[in-house]
């Protein structure tokens, strides 16, 4: 019978040290974030219904409004439509990622039990909102990207300065978020993908995207220039169209808007 040598003791000769010196512990934060919003970035790019929602349809809506002469106020010719449309559908796509797509895709995951499974991950909570922030952002970016590159295609002339637009499209994620998030931590799931849904539609047509807001009544002006979208709509159009500076009226009440969401979501946003 063959005998197998037994474990060496530690300090014998021929003892080695071992290769492997197990940390346990959770990831940096930063890490855990970047790894997070990755996730979210690819899980939105790989379904169907939030690019229909976040990319095919502003898209379609820039080619179809401006190569068809449906709102005479936007200009009679396409250059000078474009020029009218273009700023309101960046807003349009604002709109759709950090608000519709974003509370649809959370209040669903909160439904289902993910983020309650989440919540008691390493990653914190203030984490995973973040995550799901720069996931709206990347997607935003490469949004603006598509969407410009159309809009000069079809003879956008833009003008203004990058730095105010940034910043006014950065109000309007932020503001946007929070009322999305809102809407997803306190309300069944069904009934976020209905609201949110409609609201969408609604502020095609009532925030400035593709109708002026001049053709509406006064008081109704007013109104509808205090949404998110149509003081983004506008201040977008000062700046690309008019050539104007920081729009500071139009950033006042998108910061706000942000103020108000975010702490409202902050503060009843329920995880289960």
């Amino acid at each position: 019978m063959s005998h197998l040598p037994g474990p060496r003791a530690e300090g014998a000769p021929g003892a080695g040290t071992g290769r492997h010196a197990p940390r346990p512990g959770s990831a940096p934060v930063g890490r855990m974030i970047a790894a997070q919003a990755a996730l979210e970035t690819r899980m939105l790019l790989r379904n169907g219904e939030q690019l229909l929602l976040t990319v095919v349809i502003p898209t379609l809506l820039l080619v179809l409004f401006s190569t068809v002469d449906i709102v005479e106020a936007a200009g009679d010719t396409r250059e000078r439509r474009v020029d009218f449309l273009a700023p309101g559908i960046l807003a349009l796509a604002v709109l759709s990622t950090a608000f519709t797509g974003q509370a649809i895709a959370t209040g669903f995951e909160r439904r289902y039990g993910v983020l309650k499974r989440l919540a008691v991950s390493p990653l914190p909570r203030w984490g995973l909102m973040c995550g799901k922030t720069g996931a709206v952002l990347v997607t935003l970016l490469l949004q603006t990207a598509l969407l410009t590159t159309v809009a000069l295609a079809l003879g956008w002339s833009p003008r203004g300065n990058a730095p105010a637009v940034a910043l006014l499209m950065l109000l309007g994620a932020a503001a946007c978020s929070g009322l999305g998030l809102l809407m997803a931590g306190t309300l069944r799931a069904e009934a976020t993908l209905a609201a949110a849904n409609l609201v969408f539609v609604l502020l095609v047509f009532f925030g400035g995207v593709v109708i002026p807001l001049d053709d509406f009544p006064g008081g109704v002006r007013a109104v509808l220039e205090l949404l998110p979208v149509g003081a983004l709509s506008g201040g977008l159009r000062d700046i690309l169209r008019d050539g104007a500076g920081l729009p500071w009226d139009e950033a006042g009440v998108l910061a706000v808007w942000s103020a108000l969401g975010l702490g409202a979501a902050a503060r009843f946003f329920r995880w289960e």
